[in-house]
């Protein structure tokens, strides 16, 4: 799919809707998904209504023994062990997942971190790039003949707006040449994920998989544990008590509506023949400028950018289902 098709498809729902909502009339007996990090913020509340239409969940989690807790008592969800930021614990998992038999119908790269001190990960990468972009590419790989086995499989790549913020830096993927920049760094991070949707929609359509990437809006979850209050206060989303601001109240989505289109891009009948999009708001978003308070900037969409870093990360991984 190309830049061209980044138009809004008339879905009907909206910034508030919720990912109950965008299931109501949706069966998914018999169907599997797995949620990385489905057991806090947005990836719960996917969870839950992926669960609650039918659906089993598998729920793959750096801590297992939270996941246990916060998915206890509901329906047809298990967990397991899986850190994206340590490849051969993605590996481990993969082998496990694989020797189950089972087809994977629904892939939702949710986990995340954001806005990190600087770390690094495996042989010197930074962590948010790894993490929120390696970890989740050689997961997808190794599953890749699971994935393949899948009814109308989806792979759903979590981004973010804050893709805004950076383009890839091809020449400086782990802040070597320069001092670490946390929201740019961020904002690689995010402009990756899209770009990895791009690339496996267009090597995986072949299959009968498909892959969207989505900004799923503002949203208070643990995933802001990183920035210390004063910061948040500075950006007007919690008071000195750490309490939501009315800005943020008025602006912010409840974490319902937040998973709301990462559910629907993984189930929406809406979307049956396209893929390799960037969504918003539980729709197709548009192609926009630097500025834009919404949409999706061109290079994150870029079908050139998308297959190099398709390479780089294969390369770095060591691990390539379409090689």
């Amino acid at each position: 799919m190309t830049a061209a098709a980044q138009h809004p498809i008339g879905s009907g729902f909206g910034t508030r809707t919720t990912a109950a909502e965008v299931l109501d009339g949706i069966d998914l007996t018999g169907r599997l998904a797995v949620v990385t990090g489905g057991y806090s913020g947005l990836g719960l509340e996917a969870t839950r209504a992926l669960s609650a239409a039918g659906a089993h969940v598998v729920v793959p989690a750096r801590r297992p023994d939270a996941a246990k807790e916060a998915l206890d008592g509901l329906d047809r969800v298990e967990t397991d062990a899986l850190d994206l930021g340590d490849l051969d614990s993605v590996a481990a998992f993969a082998e496990r997942f694989l020797a189950s038999g089972r087809a994977i119908d629904m892939m939702i790269d949710n986990a995340g971190i954001m806005a990190t001190p600087e770390t690094r990960v495996g042989p010197g990468w930074e962590a948010q790039f790894a993490t929120n972009h390696l970890g989740h590419f050689a997961l997808v790989n190794r599953l890749w003949p699971a994935i393949a086995r899948g009814r109308d499989a989806r792979v759903v790549s979590v981004s973010s707006r804050g893709h805004h913020r950076s383009p890839v830096r091809f020449d400086d993927l782990d802040w070597r040449a320069e001092p670490y920049d946390k929201w740019r760094a961020y904002g690689q991070a995010k402009t990756a994920n899209v770009l990895f949707a791009v690339q496996l929609d267009a090597l995986g359509a072949g299959q009968g998989v498909r892959a969207f990437a989505l900004h799923p809006g503002g949203i208070l979850t643990p995933l802001q544990r990183h920035l210390p209050r004063e910061e948040m206060v500075g950006l007007g989303w919690v008071d000195e008590d750490g309490r939501p601001t009315a800005q943020a109240a008025a602006n912010f989505k409840s974490p319902q509506a937040g998973a709301a289109t990462e559910v629907w891009a993984a189930t929406s009948p809406q979307l049956a023949g396209l893929g390799g999009l960037y969504l918003e708001d539980c729709d197709v978003a548009e192609l926009v400028g630097e500025g834009a308070p919404g949409g999706v900037r061109d290079y994150a969409v870029d079908p050139e950018a998308a297959a190099r870093l398709w390479a780089v990360s294969a390369e770095r991984t060591g691990v390539d289902a379409f090689a």
